[in-house]
């Protein structure tokens, strides 16, 4: 029951009587000499339509002088109509009971209601003596008995708050001291912290938002729980304090770390401030929330002159070098500032050291089948890291900084590995083979191929992850590309008709034909007939087909975006998988048994170019970045390989992971794992899903860390008032869940502290896969 509550029914409860010995009284006086009820009088009128105010003639208001008050308890007063089952209420502001008791002395306008002191009664307390606020809460004898402080602070403070109280739970204000800092705070919403981080973060616009009381109750708290005072000490003395999060600031400290993003100019307000000494900076005990970016920065910036320095750095120093990079900055990933995006260089580091790790074991010995097997083992991994660490950086300096270390590092690698390749490999005993001695394979009803230009080892792994991530059973199996490995000649051999396909003597564009018609397959159609003819069907990339048969799909721009975008593709490329994902998710909901994922071939990156040879234009009939058709009488220093379709032709394939070209960050066509080694999965709907449960949900603020068990690969957290309505979130995304199996989130609308709500687990497709209720800010329900 509300204050309010209690407060009205106190009022009403004055005019009980006992009709055995009374009568019923005319009228409820209520004298208010301090005026202390007089600004929530409205309020109070729109629940008692029976109250009146004693003041100037405002009908509308139902206030008007005492002769009017009378005409209205009598039923004369035009506009205005008093519930009759209902005792009329007189509420008179600067008047006490002394008043009306001195007849003789009272004032003229006053003396139409004096006589009602002796027909009506007074709303008062058991002494006779006025309500005040104080009087009321603290009363247990009328009154609702509360602990409240009685110093004037707090009196002022009371009345400042009171229309906030009104609405308080009474049953919850017992047991709790009510002193100026809870009137104070209440006055200000109830949560004085976010609002002293509102001020730091909008300023002035904070204050203008707010009535004066709310502004100088704010000050009050601020003055009493942090030592500090916003009008005097003002905005950039709040910024250092902050920063340095000392004493009762570490709390404020901590709810700001809780949810940055939603104070977005706090940063730029410590920017503007003196930070200490750098042998003074303040440190958590590990490293991780110095309240000062400018420390941020200054690591960033020391961070950025140490990767530059590895610029002709032996790769094996660089390795060393890298590590104990990660070992000094590697903590910084857990900072405010990290989650504010400002340590992108700490971020990279994380699969600069994966990369350096894992190129301590070359893949420059032992057979083919040996090296292909270290790079399925761990050798994708630097491919991995590698797109990761760009993924992580946008201004051109970090660009730069992380360029030179993955040069210094990934380049003689793979250069290594390259070379060490193509030297085992001749033209008779390349493990993809050619058109000739392609096994024949088999499909059944129900078999949906999946043509993904361009998924190379790596990304076709991080595709694994997505659809595991669904509870889908998938069976992976290393492919070598078809040489020279292009779209032209890789796509074709992937197909369920590559029988029926082989290349002519002379075609410098690698583009196989129809073997009975002769017929180029450039252009997409013939390669569409031969398929059509052979009973498959052709889905459209937004046609999900029926599920009966068999069927030929493309889908995926990797290798688009791969030419287009060079390194840039980093920052795309979980997107473009997710896409897949969810478009091999379709399918087998449509009704297709199995989706097999197929490719042509991989890619190269690196930052900054890849090696330029040069073979010169007089002796290429064509020449691609990687590749080039020679002239008929040509004699070149680089390896020749027979193509795929036709072991008769030949052509050059760039040394180690040189180009033909100038500047290419991203190409393919040559011989390399990264180019030709791929993944081809097998998709299906798994018989018995993997079990996701929540082992623990635990709330720090407005900050919910869950943590599950069982097949979480590929989970996304998320809270919603709703569990099926995505639209319901609150949250500005959802959090992919990490490899422990735990996720934080932070609900950034403060205002839904103790609602209810749902935390959810959602595959990639957008299904729920697992819920559980909570409260916000406050555990299970």
């Amino acid at each position: 029951m509300r204050v309010l509550d209690h407060l009205l029914k106190s009022i009403r409860d004055a005019a009980v009587f006992n009709p055995e010995a009374q009568v019923a009284p005319a009228c409820i006086l209520w004298p208010d000499r301090e005026r202390q009820w007089e600004a929530v009088i409205p309020v109070l009128q729109a629940e008692l339509p029976e109250l009146l105010i004693l003041g100037d003639y405002a009908p509308d208001k139902r206030t008007g002088p005492a002769i009017w008050l009378r005409c209205a308890m009598a039923g004369y007063a035009e506009g205005v109509s008093l519930p009759k089952d209902r005792t009329p209420i007189f509420y008179l502001p600067g008047v006490s009971r002394q008043d009306l008791r001195a007849i003789e002395s009272c004032p003229d306008n006053l003396k139409p209601l004096a006589e009602l002191q002796y027909r009506g009664v007074i709303w008062s307390q058991i002494n006779a003596k006025d309500w005040t606020i104080l009087a009321y809460l603290k009363s247990e004898q009328g009154g609702l008995g509360l602990d409240v402080a009685q110093d004037n602070d707090a009196k002022n403070a009371m009345q400042l708050a009171l229309y906030r109280l009104l609405d308080e739970d009474v049953s919850l204000l017992r047991g709790k001291r009510l002193d100026k800092d809870y009137f104070n705070t209440l006055l200000t919403g109830g949560d004085p912290i976010r609002d002293l981080l509102q001020w730091l973060d909008r300023g002035d616009a904070f204050q203008a938002s707010r009535g004066e009381n709310e502004w100088k109750a704010f000050i009050e708290v601020c003055k009493s729980q942090l030592i500090f005072n916003p009008d005097n000490d003002g905005l950039l003395a709040g910024a250092t304090r902050l920063a340095n999060h000392e004493g009762p600031w570490q709390a404020v400290w901590e709810r700001y770390c809780e949810a940055p993003k939603r104070y977005p100019n706090i940063p730029s307000q410590i920017r503007k401030c003196q930070p200490p000494s750098k042998d003074l900076f303040w440190l958590n005990d590990d490293g991780t929330k110095d309240g000062w970016p400018q420390w941020s920065d200054d690591q960033e910036n020391c961070l950025r002159r140490d990767l530059m320095a590895l610029v002709n750095v032996p790769a094996h120093d660089a390795r060393i070098k890298i590590t104990e990079l990660e070992h000094q900055h590697g903590l910084r990933r857990n900072s405010v500032w990290a989650e504010l995006g400002a340590t992108p260089l700490a971020c990279t580091l994380e699969y600069l050291a994966i990369i350096a790790e894992n190129t301590k074991s070359g893949l420059a010995a032992g057979s083919v089948d040996e090296i292909a097997a270290g790079y399925c083992s761990q050798g994708w991994l630097v491919d991995d890291g590698l797109i990761r660490a760009l993924a992580q950086v946008d201004i051109p300096a970090d660009f730069e900084a992380v360029t030179t270390a993955i040069r210094c590092v990934y380049l003689p690698w793979i250069e290594d590995s390259a070379r060490y390749l193509q030297k085992s490999v001749d033209g008779a005993s390349y493990p993809g083979g050619s058109c000739l001695t392609a096994n024949t394979e088999t499909f059944r009803t129900g078999d949906c191929i999946l043509f993904v230009d361009g998924l190379r080892f790596d990304a076709g792994k991080r595709l694994v992850g997505y659809l595991e991530g669904r509870g889908l059973d998938i069976f992976e199996e290393p492919i070598w590309a078809a040489l020279p490995s292009v779209t032209a000649t890789g796509k074709a051999a992937v197909t369920p008709v590559r029988d029926k396909i082989r290349g002519k003597d002379e075609s410098p564009d690698f583009e196989p034909s129809v073997v009975d018609t002769g017929q180029s397959l450039k252009g997409g159609y013939h390669l569409k007939k031969l398929l059509t003819d052979a009973g498959w069907s052709i889905l459209k990339p937004s046609a999900d087909g029926h599920g009966q048969g068999m069927a030929w799909c493309e889908f995926g721009d990797i290798d688009h975006e791969g030419h287009n975008r060079g390194c840039k593709l980093a920052r795309n490329i979980d997107a473009l998988i997710l896409e897949i994902a969810n478009r091999i998710a379709e399918l087998l909901k449509a009704g297709w048994a199995r989706v097999r994922v197929v490719t042509d071939h991989g890619w190269l990156l690196l930052p900054g170019g890849l090696p330029k040879i040069d073979l010169p234009s007089a002796l290429a009939d064509n020449k691609w970045g990687r590749c080039a058709s020679l002239k008929p009488g040509a004699v070149s220093n680089e390896r020749l390989y027979p193509w795929y379709w036709n072991p008769e032709q030949h052509f050059a394939l760039a040394d180690g992971v040189s180009c033909f070209k100038n500047g290419e960050e991203y190409t393919h066509g040559g011989l390399s794992l990264q180019e030709c080694l791929t993944l081809q999965l097998t998709v299906t709907r798994s018989a018995v899903s993997g079990i996701v449960g929540f082992t623990n949900v635990v709330w720090k603020g407005l900050r919910c860390t869950v943590a599950v068990d069982g097949n979480f690969s590929g989970l996304s957290l998320d809270i919603r008032r709703q569990a099926g309505n995505s639209s319901s979130s609150v949250i500005l995304g959802r959090k992919p869940l990490k490899d422990n199996g735990t996720a934080s989130v932070v609900v950034e609308d403060e205002d839904m502290e103790g609602a209810q709500a749902t935390v959810v687990l959602i595959d990639g497709g957008g299904s729920l896969v697992a819920q559980i209720a909570t409260v916000i800010g406050g555990g299970l329900t």
